[in-house]
């Protein structure tokens, strides 16, 4: 089916379940609102009410190198603050110009850090909470002395910068399936608790964008939904669990990324919807977010004609940052950029005029420049030229200082190795990950009742497919977790490689194919189901990320929808087919010309 058809579908059934999604989203967010409004979390003990008087004295005393600095949330690299590896030490001096993550906080004044797996800040939770320290009293003993705001991408599910030990929970769409809000906001209390104990005090996370599109390479499973009230309603949970837990949530990507064809971390997508389909679809989840008494939440670098005429991404749009987000929804949190290393921020304009355009826009955190030095730079010019105000500079520090003073932080910016020990990973977090999980498995297929196979009678399995990248908390490539999940309840089960599968099938009760991503044609995933399916023993497929899988290869004797690839998703998928457990999600989103939104089996187990 070509894309442009798959995305009208979908926005078509979209638009149907949206029609009274604005309503719902005001009539169940109102007690949420008077608790943000009154200083405390939605969720847990009573958070720290901003001493806003106290705050603005604290930026009258800045320098405005300091006040510029407080905008930066930066990378560095290296696992420890003072004492990183000498090639991290080498990259740190050349793009910096220091050799350590604590001398960068103090040259710039940095108001945060982002850490990535990739910047080797992320080995082990214990290393986690030293970084976080060391950053912290680098912060706190130079400068302004602000403590910093700690950052990642832990939204769980495909994206994960901390893996195990830490507790890795089912994605968006997983949680989707589920349909249950207390799933999701549990899970995002328990993964907030996690991040805190580790001094990170601020998750980019939920992902409150609405996919329609099944084409979209870049949102997809990260998403709750299709269906803008449901994605509105765990986006509020999760919320109100992070913030809970004294993280900073951050709702993204504004207006909505949901219906993109193209990767905003390589080009510059355009979002095709009128503005009356923005209401409908894009806005509800947003507007649940500021109702929960979100933080923050983070544009988005595409081009958003209906919005704005201009061209320029969303990212430096004041009609959509400022007229829309603030004026529009009344958030009066923070507005924190996309990275500004991506490539759908950089093709209109230089990376000395991104970060002054986001904050001319509206926008408060500068996430991530490609050269700090020169965004920096650029800032402070832009001040002493007039072309911003310091008066400006001083309404997001100030917002900026607001978040950090309601997580806590000026009270308490120290993580401590003993909560790192009694939260990260510990055993209720985990077994909370598998309950959560076993809710979410979609059973779409099953014309000829193979499923559950029958456990008892030890079954000889083959499991074969495609193997993603594993997740960071998991414990091997998916087929192979699977198969030992599977031995593990009574089955015989052999993970082989997909060349050696169709010679290996013969003489079992059934063939289990992890697919992934199937491109439109299906590619040498269609090749290897339709050869399979050949040898006459049954084909079970389990798709371990996007549920429109199906759709792009023949029908098989069972269909399953996982949504993600981790342990956890793998021990539940086990379970449902063996009759373990019910399979109990339903589809958050339709697959076009094969499941309609909401379908899902159940089994009389």
């Amino acid at each position: 089916m070509p894309n442009h058809a798959s995305r009208r579908t979908l926005l078509a059934a979209a638009a149907a379940a949206a029609a009274t999604a604005a309503g719902a989203v005001v009539a169940t967010s109102g007690t949420a609102r008077t608790a943000a409004a009154d200083g405390l979390n939605p969720e847990g003990p009573p958070g720290r009410r901003p001493d806003r008087a106290g705050l603005r004295r604290a930026v009258d005393r800045m320098s405005i190198a300091e006040k510029v600095g407080q905008l930066f949330v930066s990378r560095a690299y290296g696992h420890s603050a003072t004492a990183p590896d000498a090639a991290d030490a080498e990259q740190n001096q050349a793009l910096f110009g220091v050799r350590t993550a604590a001398e960068l906080v103090s040259r710039y004044h940095l108001g945060g850090i982002v850490y990535f797996a990739w910047a080797h800040n992320t080995r082990t939770p214990q290393q986690i909470a030293a970084l976080s320290t060391g950053l912290q009293q680098a912060a706190l003993t130079s400068g302004a002395r602000i403590p910093l705001l700690l950052s990642t991408d832990q939204e769980h599910g495909a994206v994960a910068r901390i893996g195990k030990p830490a507790t890795l929970f089912p994605g968006a769409m997983a949680l989707g399936a589920s349909g249950s809000a207390a799933d999701a906001r549990r899970a995002a209390r328990i993964a907030g608790s996690e991040l805190a104990a580790m001094g990170i005090r601020q998750d980019y996370a939920p992902v409150a964008d609405v996919n329609v599109n099944p084409a979209n390479p870049v949102i997809g499973v990260r998403s709750f939904g299709s269906d803008p009230r449901a994605v509105a309603e765990l986006a509020a949970a999760q919320v109100r669990g992070y913030q809970g837990a004294g993280v900073a949530a951050t709702a993204k990507h504004f207006p909505g990324h949901g219906d993109t064809e193209t990767d905003s971390h390589a080009g510059l997508p355009v979002m095709r919807h009128t503005r009356a389909e923005w209401e409908e679809l894009d806005e509800p989840p947003f507007r649940a977010a500021v109702e929960a008494g979100v933080d923050a939440i983070m544009t988005a670098h595409i081009v958003f004609p209906a919005l704005d005429p201009s061209g320029d991404p969303a990212t430096l749009s004041r009609p959509i940052v400022t007229g829309i987000l603030r004026e529009r929804l009344g958030f009066q949190g923070v507005v924190v950029t996309d990275a500004l290393d991506m490539a759908g921020v950089r093709q209109k304009y230089g990376d000395d005029r991104v970060p002054v355009l986001a904050l001319l826009a509206g926008c408060d955190q500068l996430l991530n420049p490609p050269d700090l030095p020169l965004a920096h730079r650029s800032v402070l010019a832009a001040v002493a030229s007039g072309e911003l105000s310091e008066s400006r500079i001083d309404e997001s520090v100030l917002r900026i200082l607001e978040v950090k003073s309601r997580r806590g932080l000026f009270d308490e910016a120290y993580p401590s190795a003993a909560a790192v020990d009694a939260v990260v990973g510990v055993r209720e977090h985990l077994d909370a990950a598998d309950r959560i999980a076993a809710a979410t498995t979609t059973l779409l297929a099953n014309p000829g009742a193979l499923v559950p196979l029958d456990a008892k009678a030890a079954p000889r399995l083959l499991v074969t497919g495609t193997d993603p990248v594993s997740p960071s908390a998991s414990t091997g490539p998916p087929t192979v977790v699977l198969a030992r999940e599977l031995t593990a309840l009574g089955c015989r089960a052999t993970a082989v490689a997909p060349a050696r599968a169709v010679a290996a099938a013969a003489g079992n009760a059934a063939v289990l194919v992890c697919t992934y991503n199937v491109p439109e044609g299906g590619g040498p995933q269609h090749t290897l189901v339709t050869d399979l399916i050949a040898t006459g023993v049954p084909v079970v497929l389990v798709a371990l990320r996007n549920p429109y899988d199906p759709a792009r290869l023949p029908a098989c004797a069972a269909e399953l929808a996982t949504y993600s690839w981790g342990d956890a998703e793998m021990r539940a998928a086990a379970r449902v087919l063996t009759g373990a457990a019910r399979p109990a999600g339903r589809l958050p989103v339709p697959v076009p010309g094969r499941y309609p939104l909401g379908h899902g089996l159940s089994l009389d187990t």
